[in-house]
């Protein structure tokens, strides 16, 4: 069995942090008995001594140096020094011990309340949900001291060492991160020289590429490349032009599909995004064995917790698009298979679906459209594409009452451009209150309402969990009415000849509206 304690020094391996300065106790000892040869321990006899000949080495190899300090009395001594380390931006990973983590919550002997001890002088300080993920933790912390030049805590409970470590997922922190500052050659030729010596590449784009600039470096990139482009399952924007050939859809939110989608493919380059951000626990790697994930965002909290062989910090669209300066032209592939069509239904029966692919037939070009309806979004987000950059917005937290007033603050922001907020009624009463300020200042935001009387994404996950929902449905709720009593227009349609109509009136007026609508549809919950 590989343990926690066999992680972690695998991980110190690879960063090169064999060298461990130290002034330990009790809480320590699991982890440093039978210490492997290749670790070398360099005893201090006080902790800032110890905190100040690490700061030293760090500041002469211009790496992270290793650090252990005892629970709350060794990381209490140290504090003075830690904060000079942070002032000298000497980047260290610092290891705290805890008592065992099977009886924390009893408050025993030599438990420390560490968080907040050393105050605002750690650069960061992570005390891991499970044993399972000290290894990650530690490999975290490398970047973060690195990234930010100072010290990264990491509080690890005495019993974590031995327990087992959870080998059936990639650690979530790269191999490897570099800073792309300005124009940095060595960089930018090793990450063309990758992508080029890949035989089958795929790009995968999150929120952090909707910009014109990057939109236009990953056309060009995909171009070249001859490759699919796929969105990440969970961004809140959209990262590439969905009506391109290229265009392959939204990457699925579980690990086995995602393995499934991505299958093949020898590189997978993120861009804009995290390697891989999804909703739904399942086992496994996000990748099969030889695939190599490389990652390109501008966010060092993205970077840190990407579970790739390499993260590029730096600006994004200028990354991008000097790589597809620089990498070779490939032959093109097949064309992808087109946008399944929605049947319009016979028997007067309205579905989500429809009224996506209603809309997707009449929005304009340039809208922004918002969604927060949790169970129809993967059917939304398949028949609606993003045609121009900050075309889709969507919660990246995950809960519900941001779109209504977020819609309502861009229309506000651009009155040039027409807004679309795509509703499930539950969703739509988190904020519903923003309506009155639609109105009261003349806000031409088209609120898109789809109303099945209930909390389906709720009822669809009780019955895979094998149970009964102890919630009702709410079909006596009106939002069209609670629309009315802000001051809001509205119209409510339940058939697909209603709904085609209504938006054949309306849409064509979005750009000019200075008046918000709320359109309630009526339509079947989506098993």
């Amino acid at each position: 069995m590989t343990t926690v304690r066999d992680a972690a020094f695998e991980v110190l391996r690879q960063f090169g942090m064999t060298r461990l300065f130290a002034n330990p106790g009790s809480t320590e000892v699991a982890l440093l008995t039978d210490l492997p040869d290749d670790f070398e321990f360099v005893l201090g006899l006080h902790e800032g001594s110890v905190v100040g000949m690490a700061s030293g080495h760090a500041l002469a190899t211009g790496s992270p140096s290793l650090v252990l300090l005892h629970t709350t009395a060794g990381f209490g001594n140290a504090v003075g020094a830690i904060a000079t380390a942070r002032t000298n931006k000497a980047p260290l990973v610092i290891l705290v011990g805890q008592q065992d983590r099977r009886h924390l919550a009893s408050d025993p002997f030599l438990a420390g309340h560490l968080e907040g001890l050393a105050g605002s002088y750690p650069v960061s300080l992570r005390q891991p949900a499970r044993p399972a993920d000290v290894p990650a933790a530690i490999a975290r912390a490398v970047h973060e001291a690195a990234l930010q030049r100072g010290p990264a805590v990491v509080v690890v409970p005495m019993s974590d060492w031995s327990e087992p470590a959870d080998e059936t997922i990639a650690l979530p922190a790269p191999a490897r991160l570099r800073v792309a500052n300005g124009v940095d050659e060595q960089l930018a030729t090793e990450l063309a020289a990758l992508v080029d010596a890949a035989e089958r590449p795929a790009l995968v784009v999150g929120p952090g590429a909707d910009s014109a600039v990057a939109w236009s470096g990953l056309a060009m990139l995909a171009e070249r490349l001859a490759c699919p482009v796929w969105q990440e399952s969970h961004g809140s924007q959209s990262g590439f032009p969905q009506d391109s050939p290229r265009f392959r859809g939204h990457l699925p939110p579980t690990r086995a599909a995602l393995r499934a989608a991505l299958a093949g493919h020898d590189l997978v380059l993120v861009v804009g995004g995290p390697a891989f951000r999804q909703g739904t626990w399942e086992p496994g790697p996000f990748v099969d064995a030889g695939t190599s994930v490389v990652v390109v965002t501008s966010d060092p909290e993205e970077a840190t917790y990407s579970a790739a062989d390499l993260a590029v910090l730096g600006d994004v669209a200028g990354v991008v698009s000097d790589l597809a300066a620089r990498v070779a032209s490939r032959a093109a592939t097949a064309a992808p298979t087109p946008r399944r069509p929605v049947p319009i239904p016979e028997d007067g029966t309205l579905r989500a679906e429809h009224v996506y692919a209603a809309l997707a037939e009449r929005l304009p070009e340039d809208a922004t459209v918002f969604e927060e309806s949790p169970s129809t979004r993967r059917l939304m987000l398949d028949l609606i594409p993003t045609r121009r950059p900050f075309g889709f917005v969507t919660v990246a937290q995950g809960g519900l009452g941001f779109a209504l007033p977020a819609s309502i603050g861009v229309r506000m922001a651009r009155p040039d451009r027409p807004v679309v907020a795509v509703l499930g009624d539950g969703a739509s009463l988190y904020n519903v209150q923003g309506l009155w300020s639609a109105q009261h200042y003349r806000v031409g935001t088209l609120f898109v309402v789809l109303s099945n009387g209930g909390y389906a994404v709720m009822d669809r996950l009780a019955a895979a969990h094998g149970g009964k929902p102890p919630w009702p449905h709410f079909d006596d709720v009106s939002v069209s009415t609670i629309a009315a009593g802000f001051g809001c227009a509205t119209r409510r349609v339940t058939t697909h000849d209603e709904l085609v109509d209504e938006l054949d009136r309306i849409l064509p007026t979005l750009r000019e509206r200075t008046e918000p609508l709320l359109l309630e549809v009526a339509v079947e919950a989506t098993a």
